[in-house]
């Protein structure tokens, strides 16, 4: 009953679409605008950077809240649920029928709550992946693959490290049109100068 309480909590606060809900008292409705997504990417590019920035700690956030709720209500197995949970929140939002983003920022918080220096090093890597490509999508993926090494460096249990790999085949599944144009040489870079 514990570990149902804290997946429902989990796909709850993944559902809490920050990015649309910041949009809509800024007038803009992420959904319409930039690549259609509603997390910290398109924030940034429709919002600015302050704000951006401002969508995905509050992305990582609920991330890590899922897990540590979940750490009240069981064991490794809960927490790893409650993760997985948050994340497919984030991506199919109960609150936006079911279209939200990419959840790589709300992953990344629940690998902060289930191996926190792995999320560290990994948060590292994706700035400095940004700062030499300007590329969100190639910091992602890249991170992404470095998330379930990482937690097999650091002997992390084995439900995490699986949900690191299922984590990693899942941002690259919903970053599939990244890819493809990644390929055709026409995906777009982030600007790190003159946002707001």
């Amino acid at each position: 009953m514990d570990t149902a309480l804290a997946i429902a909590i989990a796909y709850l606060l993944g559902s809490m679409p920050f990015g649309y809900w910041i949009g809509r008292l800024m007038g803009k409705d992420l959904r319409r605008e930039g690549s259609g997504n509603t997390g910290a990417t398109n924030a940034l590019r429709v919002l600015g950077r302050k704000v951006g920035i401002l969508v995905m700690v509050l992305d990582i956030g609920k991330g890590t809240l899922a897990v540590v709720i979940a750490s009240h209500l069981g064991g490794t197995g809960t927490e790893v649920l409650a993760a997985t949970a948050v994340v497919l929140g984030h991506a199919f939002p109960l609150f936006l029928r079911f279209r939200g983003g990419k959840a790589v920022a709300t992953g990344a918080g629940a690998m902060l709550g289930l191996a926190p220096i792995t999320a560290v090093i990994a948060f590292a890597v994706w700035v400095a992946l940004i700062a030499l490509t300007r590329y969100v999508s190639v910091a992602s993926l890249l991170t992404a693959v470095l998330f379930p090494i990482l937690a097999i460096v650091f002997d992390s249990p084995w439900p995490v490290v699986a949900f690191a790999l299922c984590a990693a085949t899942f941002v690259f599944w919903r970053h599939r049109a990244n890819i493809g144009r990644l390929r055709a040489g026409n995906e777009s870079r982030i600007s790190l100068r003159g946002a707001r």
